[in-house]
């Protein structure tokens, strides 16, 4: 897993750092999601000794634990971006595409995703997969569709740190 970023809140004072650390906590978001699902596509390892009212709620417990550390990964972004960005004055305007996907997301707070009343849309999937497997399948279906909402908040947020690199900065200053 990768190192967590230099705070950005302190001597940042260059668009390219800060683009660099969000890149590094933005990399290291992918990676806690990658944990979690690696873990899941591990339990088969596990089927001969833990039996499946074991095994598959471990499973969905390990999405959770995944989504809940990526969402705090991307709350430590928002909390040091606007110290970092408060630094660069009259540079800041480069670093719009970052800010404006730390204000949009996340659009729902960990709360409403993990409450199937308030998405009837993922909860209706999951029913669906677990009718098509197996019944004990849906809370691994529905945290799964939660990893998959983090997910798209680190890629949209990767997305504008790319842009703001091809755009702002020199090829030498991100391509490592």
């Amino acid at each position: 897993m990768s190192k967590p970023s230099l705070d950005l809140s302190r001597n940042t004072t260059s668009v390219s750092v800060i683009v660099k650390n969000v890149d590094r906590d933005v990399e290291r978001g992918e990676d806690i999601l990658m944990l979690g699902y690696s873990l899941v596509l591990m339990a088969p390892i596990f089927a001969p000794i833990a039996p499946p009212h074991i095994l598959l709620p471990l499973m969905a417990l390990s999405f959770v634990v995944s989504v809940i550390w990526a969402r705090a990964n991307f709350y430590k972004i928002q909390r040091q971006w606007l110290p970092a960005i408060e630094k660069l004055e009259d540079n800041a305007f480069k670093l719009a595409p970052i800010s404006e996907v730390l204000n949009q997301h996340p659009t729902y707070t960990l709360t409403d995703g993990f409450n199937p009343l308030k998405n009837l849309l993922r909860t209706a999937k999951s029913l669906l997969g677990c009718l098509l497997i197996n019944p004990f399948w849906m809370p691994i279906f529905y945290t799964l569709g939660l990893q998959f909402a983090e997910e798209k908040h680190l890629r949209l947020l990767n997305l504008a740190v790319i842009k703001v690199e091809q755009r702002w900065l020199p090829p030498s200053n991100h391509q490592e």
